[in-house]
């Protein structure tokens, strides 16, 4: 990839229109100072000192803030949050940062998804995430809130560029994307050819039909072979195959150091990454690198140039401590040309055989 091609790909970004269905959390960052630590009378146990607190999308809502970081025209939220303060506070985060929530449904039967992280303040600058406290929903979602969202996809399917679906709660039927939803989502992705159609699923990858999921090694090997111990890296890209033979579509597999690989049942296609130095904070890369790919497809790109400009914005988001970073186009292009060498002549395609898919 070129300069010139990098900025053609980013100028195509606001004509873009997204819609990012899936279970939208509530980022709560508690910032604790340790120097104002108190002891309970009541207890006799630490009682911590909360300064400041940070409300930000998570899960999807993460997407959505690092597609509209980016500069992509219009993001559109489809899901459900509470009736309650957690859902306003996300609400209110995603209206800040340009997103849609009309199809974003308030339900009194159902909590906002909330990830409570406290982060202590350390010397020197240094944050130290405590343990994370979880709200989620663990019963299953009711019949006629999910007959309401899988209208709302449907409806805008043919309105949109792309579709980006976050699956994020890990309990069966609980959470947004359910049996029902992943077979409206495979009708429209047969209805609908041209759509950019993405999937982020930490258990279900291979439960969906005509979306290109992106996976980590662990999840690509859990899919296909979840009985038995998990590849590394490189070694994932079989697993990845049979993934992608199983859905029908490409996948896009990242390796940690060893970058991101575009795989289809016949080949794989590496794409590689750059070091980064200094603190790094990995919670939300994911996202990120999901964001960036569907970006570049909705505004044209091939897959291994949609998979470099993953690569770079994790690389920028990674580097934002105590936080679920977003990159926007000024960082990615600045990356880009720091390591132009990088990403200029790219590897090969690797022709796979079908004994080398797991």
């Amino acid at each position: 990839m070129t300069r010139e091609r990098l900025d053609q790909i980013l100028s195509g970004f606001a004509s873009a229109r997204v819609a990012v269905l899936g279970d939208f959390f509530l980022d709560k960052y508690l910032e604790i100072d340790p120097a104002l630590t108190e002891t309970s009378l009541e207890t006799g146990l630490e009682a911590r000192q909360v300064v400041a607190v940070r409300c930000q999308p998570g899960g999807a809502g993460n997407v959505a803030a690092n597609l509209r970081a980016l500069g992509v025209g219009e993001v559109i939220c489809v899901g459900f949050t509470g009736d309650d303060g957690d859902g306003f506070e996300l609400t209110r985060a995603l209206r800040a940062i340009g997103a849609h929530i009309e199809h974003l449904i308030p339900r009194p039967d159902r909590r906002t998804p909330t990830y409570c992280k406290p982060i202590l303040w350390l010397p020197g600058g240094q944050v130290q995430e405590l343990e994370r406290l979880d709200t989620k929903n663990r019963t299953t979602i009711p019949p006629a809130l999910e007959s309401e969202i899988i209208a709302s996809i449907r409806a805008l399917a043919p309105e949109v560029t792309a579709v980006m679906v976050q699956d994020q709660v890990q309990e069966a039927e609980c959470g947004v994307v359910t049996s029902g939803m992943r077979e409206a989502l495979a009708e429209l992705m047969q209805v609908y050819p041209s759509l950019v159609g993405l999937v982020d699923s930490r258990t279900r990858l291979g439960l969906f039909r005509g979306m290109m999921p992106k996976c980590n090694d662990q999840e690509a090997c859990c899919a296909v072979h979840p009985e038995t111990p998990q590849h590394r890296g490189p070694e994932a890209i079989p697993c990845a195959a049979a993934l992608s033979a199983r859905v029908g579509a490409p996948v896009f597999l990242t390796m940690g150091s060893a970058g991101m690989a575009v795989v289809s049942p016949e080949r794989a296609q590496r794409v590689p990454t750059i070091r980064v130095e200094g603190p790094l904070d990995i919670v939300g890369a994911g996202d990120s690198a999901a964001s960036g790919i569907v970006s570049a497809l909705c505004a044209g790109a091939a897959l291994d140039e949609a998979a470099v400009i993953g690569n770079i914005v994790s690389s920028v988001t990674i580097q934002q401590v105590g936080t679920t970073g977003t990159a926007n186009q000024r960082q990615l292009r600045q990356r880009f040309i720091e390591h132009e060498d990088v990403w200029r002549n790219l590897p090969q395609p690797e022709g796979l055989l079908p004994s080398d898919r797991e």
